[in-house]
């Protein structure tokens, strides 16, 4: 009856039969605090490691692209010499094409996104 009681009541048990309360011990709350101290620590961590791999990838997105420009200028288009006669030369040739028209075209603008993100990724940190 006792706990129906403390149920509707939304009290404990101990104190229906009359037991006093225990004041929080001061010890347990610095160690409360020293657990969350821990605990802020290593979110502080952890979001400087991703800032840190964010960042990275960042950079490496700019070096892979320029990687890229340079091997388009190195091979200088030579797919446009080919000869078309041919179905899979002309089919391989005109993917060639596809992509250095849409790589040329797209990558100045995902390399100003990537060293932005970077920018502000660092700046952040």
């Amino acid at each position: 009856m006792l706990l129906c009681i403390s149920e509707a009541l939304e009290t404990p048990v101990g104190a229906l039969l009359g037991e006093t309360l225990e004041a929080p011990n001061c010890d347990s709350l610095k160690a409360i605090c020293e657990k969350l101290k821990v605990i802020n620590l290593q979110l502080a961590r952890r979001k400087r490691v991703w800032q840190n791999a964010l960042f990275w990838i960042f950079i490496s997105l700019c070096v892979s692209i320029e990687a890229v420009f340079a091997l388009l200028i190195i091979f200088n288009s030579q797919y446009l010499g080919w000869d078309y006669n041919d179905p899979e030369t002309a089919v391989a040739g005109t993917l060639f094409n596809a992509f250095e028209w849409t790589f040329v075209r797209a990558a100045p603008l995902a390399m100003l996104a990537s060293a932005i993100g970077a920018f502000l990724v660092r700046k952040r940190n």
